[in-house]
């Protein structure tokens, strides 16, 4: 008879150790990570001698176990910690006392189900971004959309299955401000046996990009929300958690990437931050993009990547061949076209060569130069633009590039800010007791007590939504000229109902109210296709004549360009509830948001099943 952990292989045949890792994860948290790098970093002879031994002691199972569908079990404790940024330590929400938090890793088609405790004070939900969540949306995470919180003491198994996707994803807190610490990364395995359209990687590595606060962000938040006025900017970016030698603190809180001469890396880049787009860059290397959002897009170099917060981007680092006598900076830094204050920081982390054991010196790489890259001006839109427009989908027989060719329903989208009046119990700071309000077309959503998803399921809209919310603004003005005399917005929890399988077209178009300012927006349970954009007001007599139907980038978040357009198309083929909303965790919080109704399709594998029995109550 076998050993159990070589049936746990069988059942998951795979190179990567992490795989088998992963189903024991939830008695060895603070391992796993480790034993996922130790794999990695394995010289490639060991591994190879690794996967042959594995593969002699079980080969006779092999063939059974070749089309089976794995289920892959994590479970993450909401757990308050301590960690020391900028000098300072605080407490923490993270998942397992980590931060970021832990990597969940499928293949495609795969199922993931993921157990969620609350030990916290707050209320805690958890969003899967990027996953499609097919007839799934129960799973899908945004508080008081499809899911009342978890609140403290409770728990939720988030169920869901990895549906025609590979790439780079992650998950994040959809609540409050508590994303600042709650992220991690998703990596979805091509199937077994399937490879990657592009070089294969030596390594794969994750960066996320993020933001650090001294103070307690939900106390940040609550204060902006009760005065109106903007919050504080963050204290720092940070490469996966650290924000690199800041003054005289300790030198651990700098990213390191050790890389071999003449090897290929696979850069997993996230944008967790909250506030900020960026421009990530390692200095004296060009990148090639080779996926966005994860989906394959036609592979372009660059030295320098710009990233929205909630997107994600793949490129491949081809290490030099001879290892140089320099230390390379990795560094991000903001791009920011807005109004307000931002937080000018850059994070840096650094590229280091491995040279050869009989050459090394410790004496002599603390002396080793550090070069650092140059970037854009931190307002630069024509990079942005630029940029964007080379992201094209592969839109070839094996991945296709399915754009809706023809439009059921078109929606025309104006996105900025506004101000709102504030109660009369309120003491708001701005004129005439108002606040900073953000909306789409002109209406702030306010969100409900109880979940949307619920209240659509059960038909019981009635003084939780209304479905009038507006395909086109309610007056037309010169959105990027002179705004309007009158820029108080309209409030209400307004959604848009749509039959299954509409084909839309929806044009985000940026307003110069109060300042204009690039949004990245994100859509819940879709992709969809960037099928045109451009600077100033969108005609839609002249626009549409140039959109790219052919090979648009297919994305989840797209950024609307400061004072432009952009032009989006999905097919709606997914029933349930769907939130879509600016990435930029400020504009979201003052109400630019709104949510998509998707109606069941008239087949049973076209409408969204019964919740599961423990969806968390409000």
């Amino acid at each position: 008879m076998l050993p159990h952990f070589l049936v746990l292989f069988i059942q998951r045949p795979t190179i990567k150790l992490y795989c088998l890792v992963e189903e024991l994860q939830n008695k060895i948290y603070k391992r796993k990570e480790e034993m996922e790098c130790a794999y990695l970093n394995m010289p490639s002879f060991m591994r190879a001698m690794f996967v042959m031994l594995c593969a002699l002691m079980i080969l006779p199972v092999l063939t059974h176990a070749k089309h089976a569908r794995v289920t892959r079990h994590y479970k993450f404790n909401i757990k308050m910690q301590n960690f020391t940024r900028l000098c300072q330590t605080k407490s923490i929400v993270t998942v397992n006392g980590r931060f970021p938090g832990p990597r969940i890793i499928a293949r495609e088609g795969d199922r993931v189900v993921i157990k969620v405790v609350n030990h916290v004070q707050y209320n805690v939900s958890l969003h899967w971004h990027g996953i499609r969540q097919l007839r799934s949306g129960w799973a899908d995470g945004p508080a008081y959309i499809t899911q009342c919180p978890i609140q403290t003491g409770q728990s939720y198994v988030y169920n869901f299955t990895v549906i025609g996707q590979r790439g780079t994803l992650w998950w994040h807190a959809h609540i409050s401000w508590l994303r600042t610490t709650l992220y991690g990364p998703i990596v979805i395995l091509p199937k077994r046996h399937v490879p990657y359209p592009f070089t294969q990687p030596f390594k794969e590595v994750p960066i996320i990009l993020g933001e650090w606060w001294k103070a307690d962000t939900e106390a940040i938040i609550n204060q902006a929300i009760q005065t109106g006025l903007a919050p504080n900017v963050s204290d720092a970016h940070t490469i996966n958690g650290l924000p690199g030698p800041v003054s005289n603190c300790q030198a651990k809180d700098t990213f390191k990437l050790k890389v071999k001469p003449g090897k290929t890396y696979l850069l997993r880049l996230i944008n967790a931050a909250l506030n900020d787009e960026v421009f990530f860059s390692i200095a004296n290397h060009t990148v090639t993009v080779v996926e966005a959002d994860a989906v394959y897009v036609k592979p372009f170099s660059t030295k320098i990547v710009l990233i929205t917060p909630g997107q994600t981007v793949n490129v491949l680092l081809r290490a030099k061949s001879k290892a140089p006598n320099a230390t390379f900076a990795i560094s991000a830094r903001p791009y920011a076209t807005g109004p307000a204050a931002f937080d000018n920081t850059t994070a840096t982390g650094f590229l280091e060569y491995k040279k050869p054991s009989l050459s090394s010196n410790k004496s002599n790489t603390k002396k080793l130069p550090l070069l650092r890259p140059v970037f854009p001006k931190f307002n630069d839109s024509v990079f942005a633009m630029n940029f964007h427009n080379k992201v094209r989908s592969l839109a070839n027989a094996r991945f296709p590039a399915k754009v809706p060719k023809t439009v059921d329903r078109r929606f025309f989208f104006t996105v900025g800010l506004g101000i709102s009046q504030c109660s009369k119990n309120q003491q708001c700071q701005g004129p005439n007791n108002t606040r900073v309000a953000a909306a789409v077309n002109n209406v702030t959503f306010v969100m409900p007590n109880i979940a949307l998803l619920q209240a659509h399921f059960f038909n019981q809209s009635k003084g939780v939504y209304t479905t009038d919310f507006p395909a086109n603004p309610p007056f037309k003005f010169n959105y990027t000229g002179t705004p309007p005399s009158n820029i108080i917005v309209s409030s209400g929890t307004k959604a848009v109902v749509l039959p299954f399988n509409t084909r839309v077209e929806l044009v985000l178009q940026d307003t110069s109210i109060i300042g204009a300012e690039s949004h990245p927006v994100h859509l819940h349970g879709f992709n969809f296709f960037i099928v045109g954009q451009g600077n100033g007001n969108f005609d839609p007599k002249k626009d549409p004549k140039k959109f790219n139907l052919v090979d648009p980038a297919e994305r989840n978040t797209a950024g609307v360009p400061s004072g432009g357009w952009v032009a989006l198309r999905f097919l709606a083929d997914n029933p349930g509830v769907w939130f879509m909303h600016c990435h930029l965790e400020v504009h979201t919080s003052w109400g630019l948001k709104m949510a998509w109704i998707v109606q069941d399709g008239k087949r049973r594998n076209q409408k969204l099943p019964p919740p599961p029995s423990d969806l968390p109550k409000c």
